[in-house]
């Protein structure tokens, strides 16, 4: 399907494509924004959606069989999160924005909205003319086709009418909707409850069955339907370490997915007797796979080659001989038509910084559709490899290492570049943005999959518990030690940069660790954790929420309190800095909110230690926005480049 020779992509609907560049990419090629963002085929193949930056606004667009666009929006500077297809004629559009909520207790909202584009013309909000109903969705649980008619289901904060009549909000959980995708029309079809409620739908849009998860006492529970007239399971899982994840293969059947035991468990329930029969037994699997139209599974992505694995054995041929025509690159299905005889696929590796293909399985031809960054060349692209070490207490790990072009690999200056999370996330082969443009700039980059990283199953991920401020920053230090012994890297000459939890470890790296680090640059890490936790339970509502008891069993919390948090918080530590730390911070940041940077910013100036603040205007704890994700890249690199040379 692919030829040795390039293949140059088409101009395919709104310019998403831009001419190559003959000098050395500039660091605004790497903080753009992907030229395709989100691909997705509709049902039968024959439409395209696209979804990508043109200049530094997103675009949308629909392209037919005939490749020529047949819709188009400007999305501007939404933050895209993603496109689903119900049927032939609609597409859902998902963004969100950083709000003030109705529910405000002094705190922003990450809050999402779905736009409904038609194929025929006309394009709404869900609950846009919803009287009643909060403007912005919580959860979407599918769509059902009635005699040609599509409905799409979702989550709604419905609001209580004053004496007055007038609405106000009176409490934050979830409802469900029936929407009507030609008119808007929107109609309750189940309550929800304090209870935090999940919904399986049946082709038919009739309720197959629900969960509920009282989180005070971690308790999840499975219904059949929309009541609670039979229950099929009931377990406990204080950090709900459990999933209602759609329909099973067969009519009457949902998938539960938990991961409480030893082993992740993902069964297939039958409503109407509650048996069980697991699925996917052994694999590391990272998502599933529906049928587009029925909502039955046909198999899942999972982490090991060849990156699906489907129920049907035709199917699983058919997706491994378009697999098998790439492979020398990181290949990644991002959709497929109904039958697999479209796939739509995006490769990264060598010389690859992300191509889009149409696959037609019937003609045995790959198409090229586009590229993620078109203006970094496959000569600009570091390459990748995984690196297997053990920490020092024995425990097998990896990570990637990413290589600057064209420079011999030995004696490098080294940035290190820890994964968010921490638990659950992992970071594998491919082209990483941020890695990349440290690479362009003479760095070997090396991105550690610490304990608790996700994709090395259960035990391996709970390695990780109580670890937040401990063996998580010596696997990384481990790691840096291993490249120094293959002569990869210049011991003497590393830095740490990170967002999220990798922000945190950066601060760490200077403040608790000692004598590793010429710099650190942390993006948007929590500095203070005593003061984060006392936010994130007044941000999630108290202390015997799911999200506190996770939090607390990742730092050791659970065990020492307020203690075990303050021996790990760099900024009480600032004092002790070793090296000079650059901190960065969006301010509409939901996660990790910007005083954390404040907090760490006053005790370094308090102690007389180096360091810069670079604060970030309307943007979220994701760098979701061009302009910011290169502020971001700009000052980082300078950073580093201005305490540790590359050459």
């Amino acid at each position: 399907m692919k030829s040795d020779h390039p293949i140059k992509a088409t101009a395919l609907a709104l310019n998403l494509l831009c001419a190559a560049a003959a000098a050395a990419p500039p660091l605004e090629s790497y903080g753009r924004l992907p030229g395709i963002e989100q691909a997705r085929l509709s049902p039968s193949g024959d439409s395209i959606a696209l979804a990508g930056a043109v200049g530094d606004k997103r675009r949308l667009v629909i392209v037919n069989h005939a490749r020529k666009a047949v819709r188009s929006a400007e999305l501007g500077d939404a933050k895209l999160r993603n496109l689903t297809w119900v049927g032939e004629e609609h597409l859902l559009v998902s963004i969100s924005s950083t709000v003030n909520a109705q529910m405000d207790l002094g705190h922003s909202y990450e809050l999402e909205s779905v736009y409904q584009v038609g194929m025929s013309g006309g394009a709404w909000t869900v609950f846009q003319h919803t009287p009643g109903v909060e403007h912005f969705v919580v959860g979407y649980f599918g769509a059902a086709n009635q005699a040609g008619h599509w409905t799409g289901y979702f989550g709604g904060i419905t609001e209580a009418r004053s004496a007055g009549n007038e609405y106000y909000l009176q409490h934050g959980y979830r409802d469900l909707y029936r929407v009507d995708l030609d008119s808007g029309a929107a109609k309750l079809e189940a309550k929800g409850s304090e209870l935090r409620h999940d919904w399986v739908l049946a082709p038919d849009g009739t309720i197959l069955a629900h969960s509920e998860y009282q989180e005070r006492d971690g308790v999840w529970q499975l219904y059949a339907g929309a009541h609670r007239d039979r229950q099929l399971l009931k377990i406990n899982s204080p950090t709900r370490e459990i999933e209602l994840a759609g329909q099973g293969r067969r009519a009457g059947t949902v998938v539960v997915r938990d991961a409480i035991g030893e082993r992740e468990r993902i069964q297939e329930i039958s409503i109407a007797d509650g048996t069980a029969e697991t699925l996917f037994a052994g694999r590391a699997v990272t998502g599933f796979l529906h049928d587009p139209v029925t909502g039955l599974l046909l198999g899942a992505a999972v982490e090991e080659h060849p990156g699906a694995v489907f129920l049907d054995p035709g199917m699983q041929e058919r997706y491994d001989s378009a697999i098998h025509a790439f492979p020398h690159d990181v290949v990644r299905m991002r959709s497929h038509s109904r039958n697999l005889d479209l796939l739509l696929i995006e490769t990264q590796g060598p010389g690859d910084s992300g191509t889009y293909w149409l696959v037609d399985m019937k003609t045995d031809q790959a198409e090229p559709l586009g590229y993620a960054y078109p203006d970094i060349q496959g000569h600009d692209v570091g390459a990748t490899r995984r690196i297997n070490y053990t920490a020092a207490d024995g425990l097998g790990l990896d990570g990637i290492l990413t290589l600057p072009p064209g420079r011999d690999p030995k004696a490098l200056a080294l940035v290190v570049l820890p994964h968010g999370g921490p638990l659950g996330v992992s970071d594998r082969l491919g082209f990483d943005w941020w890695a990349q443009a440290f690479a362009s700039r003479g760095y070997a980059v090396f991105q550690p999959n610490y304990r608790g990283s996700g994709g090395h199953g259960l035990e391996f991920e709970r390695a990780g518990f109580g670890q937040f401020g401990g063996k998580m920053l010596t696997d990384i230090a481990d790691g840096v030690a291993e490249l120094a012994r293959q002569g990869i890297i210049d011991s003497a000459r590393v830095c740490i940069a990170g967002g999220s939890y990798g922000g945190y470890a950066a601060l760490a790296g200077v403040t608790l660790q000692h004598g590793l680090y010429r710099c650190a640059v942390s993006v948007s890490g929590p500095s203070q954790l005593p003061e984060f936790d006392y936010w994130q339970k007044s941000y999630y509502g108290g202390r015997d929420t799911e999200v506190i008891r996770s939090w607390q069993r990742v730092t050791g919390a659970d065990k020492g309190s307020e203690t075990a948090l303050r021996a790990i918080s760099p900024a009480l530590f600032a004092a002790q800095a070793d090296a000079p730390i650059l901190l960065i911070h969006g301010k509409d940041d939901t996660r990790v909110p910007m005083e954390q940077s404040v907090y760490m910013a006053s005790a370094l100036k308090r102690a007389g230690k180096p360091y810069e603040f670079v604060t970030l205007d309307h943007e979220d704890h994701f760098l979701s926005r061009e302009v910011t994700r290169t502020a971001m890249l700009k000052s980082a690199v300078a950073f580093v480049e201005k305490y540790d040379p590359p050459r």
